[in-house]
């Protein structure tokens, strides 16, 4: 048995090849499976924000909800859920976003106490 020499794969054959970079606007593939229900090349950020941000937050996977914590970023996230008031998150989701954004006790609380909360998360306790 002798050796075989087996030859090297050129380097620049390995890179692959490189893609239309996705508009600027555009939303991020690994969102699509949240927006099944709409034309998802349609959205855009700067058009659809508060509905891709409640959609994620409220359905949105682990993946997805970093991805519109890293587009965002903590300071505005928090605002966008002081603005919305908590509303579209459970009150559980509302809990963790309190601690990891530093949100008030009492504006959570607040958001908590609400009588339409109430009624939706009371609809499926007997």
């Amino acid at each position: 048995m002798g050796i075989v020499s087996v030859p090297l794969a050129d380097p620049a054959a390995m890179v692959p090849a490189a893609s239309p970079a996705p508009a600027p606007d555009a939303l991020p593939e690994t969102l699509r499976p949240w927006f099944w229900d709409c034309d998802f090349d349609r959205l855009t950020w700067q058009e659809h924000r508060d509905f891709v941000v409640r959609r994620v937050l409220s359905l949105g996977s682990w993946n997805a909800v970093c991805d519109i914590r890293t587009r965002l970023g903590d300071a505005a996230l928090r605002r966008w859920i002081e603005e919305h008031q908590g509303r579209w998150l459970s009150s559980r989701q509302l809990r963790f976003w309190q601690v990891v954004l530093d949100l008030s006790p009492e504006f959570v609380d607040t958001c908590l106490a609400s009588p339409g909360r109430k009624i939706w998360e009371g609809r499926t306790r007997r």
